[in-house]
């Protein structure tokens, strides 16, 4: 079967697709290898060849030598297949090879389909691999259209898409606008694969940072953590590796200058840049600069933290609108509290004052309870004996009186449990969002070549499978 130009073709698929010459050839024997099983019979067996030096598709017909044929499409008789091949024995199988197939316009069309098909397969296959190792990285395009609620940008061989909640928003941008942003993911769809990109995500302002910080780039300086609220205002935590050189200045640049390029990109949000410390209160308080605090006590075991301040730095350790302690929760990755030191004063007093109900509780005695956590007659009473003699510096006989005089009282009802507090200790307080910066959706292998196996949407799977009668065993 000879088909003018075929090696042309092959040639001009695998240039102008950017698909290899192989691949090609293999989707044209695949294609021509399901035509030939639709005409001559499914249960067959066949194989097909492209020979380059006769520019032909090659298709033989596999057949089982038997004595007597029962099925003529899998089976031949010795006489007829010593006529093609003398040393032909029973039992052997034979290739026969088809020379004229009489192949209709419907069986060649189908043949084209296939081939276009696995052309296109093999083309998403080349754009997912070019694209899903640059996960991670800062890419530029040219801004072509809006669709459904997100911009379509144009990376030159393949194009993007930016969706409306990950631009920045006061920016618009037009049709021909340079875009720049960073690649989320790429993910495969039915559609081929789709290069997802952000503007307001973190790890945007940490790739805009490397770029205009060359201490950055050569390991200097390492940004420990991000957190931002898009076009409004962003923390950045660094750290310098050499202690001759300040992360804050070198990150803010002469006269501000690098900080400044990074604020135009980012439509003019706000960076606080922070110097890390492995000491998470000293780090905390960096974080929730510009404020001044007074003390911060941590929780570890819960990831929280209380915030003490000044009445007069409440304002600013909160920021506009929460702002400042939400950025700092999610730069510490803790939950933060903020606690106005005489709102905490008062609630100090009022716990005193609720201990003093209790014959043998002294000022001095309340004022220590109070200090290892015990708020309230609450409290009091589901101490340990022991633990009450401790804490007190008493003998344990003292402190069972104080505990069976205390339980006597609130039997009798001339005791309150607990102080009359009239608003709440927590000024503000913030859960974060994300642990400093968080790590991409799709996280490639250790070995860089990503999830080979998990590329696929369902969608794509579904297409594949329907997709399967086109394809060999």
């Amino acid at each position: 079967m000879n088909f003018s130009e075929l090696g042309r073709v092959i040639e001009a698929l695998g240039k102008d697709r950017g698909v290899q010459k192989d691949v090609v050839v293999k989707a044209i024997e695949q294609a021509f290898l399901v035509t030939a099983r639709k005409k001559y019979g499914i249960q067959g067996e066949y194989e097909t060849r492209y020979n380059p030096e006769e520019d032909d598709i090659e298709i033989f017909q596999y057949k089982n030598v038997v004595d007597a044929v029962k099925d003529p499409i899998l089976e031949i008789d010795l006489k007829n297949a010593r006529e093609m091949n003398e040393d032909s024995q029973i039992g052997d199988q034979l290739g026969i090879r088809i020379e004229n197939p009489n192949f209709t316009r419907v069986d060649i069309q189908t043949a084209r389909q296939i081939i276009f098909q696995k052309v296109r397969d093999a083309e998403r296959e080349i754009l997912f691999s070019e694209f899903k190792h640059r996960e991670g990285e800062l890419i530029t395009g040219i801004a072509r259209r809006y669709e459904r609620g997100f911009i379509v940008v144009d990376l030159g061989k393949a194009d993007a898409v930016l969706p409306r909640r990950e631009i920045i928003p006061s920016e618009n941008f037009k049709t021909g606008d340079r875009i720049q942003a960073y690649l989320t993911e790429v993910v495969m769809t039915n559609k081929g694969p789709e290069i997802r990109l952000s503007r307001t995500c973190p790890q945007f302002l940490v790739k805009l940072f490397e770029v205009e910080v060359p201490e950055i780039q050569d390991g200097t300086i390492e940004i420990k953590s991000a957190a931002r609220e898009p076009g409004q205002r962003a923390k950045i935590a660094v750290y310098s590796t050499d202690k001759d050189i300040d992360p804050v200045g070198a990150c803010v640049g002469m006269k501000g200058s690098r900080v400044q390029n990074i604020v135009n990109e980012l439509q003019g949000e706000k960076i606080d840049i922070v110097r890390w410390s492995a000491d998470l209160e000293t780090f905390a308080k960096a974080a929730l600069a510009p404020s001044e605090i007074s003390n911060i006590m941590m929780d570890n075991e819960e990831k929280s933290m209380d915030v003490i301040v000044e009445e007069d730095q409440l304002a600013l350790a909160i920021g506009r609108k929460g702002q400042n302690v939400r950025l700092a929760a999610m730069l510490t990755g803790y939950r933060v509290n903020i606690i106005s030191k005489d709102k905490l004063k008062h609630k100090i007093q009022k716990a005193v004052e609720n201990l003093l109900q209790v014959p043998g509780i002294t000022e001095p005695r309340a004022q220590v309870l109070v200090q290892e956590g015990i708020m309230n007659i609450g409290d009091l009473v589901a101490m340990e004996i022991k633990d009450l003699a401790r804490s007190l510096a008493i003998d344990e006989k003292e402190a069972t009186d104080v505990l069976e005089k205390t339980k006597d009282m609130i039997d009798k009802a001339q005791i309150k449990l607990e102080p009359d507090m009239e608003e709440e200790l927590v000024s503000a307080s913030a859960v974060p969002v994300y642990d400093g910066m968080m790590k991409a959706r799709n996280e490639s292998d250790k070995d860089g070549k990503g999830d080979t196996e998990n590329k696929f949407s369902e969608a794509e799977k579904r297409l594949r499978e329907e997709l399967a009668a086109f394809k060999l065993k």
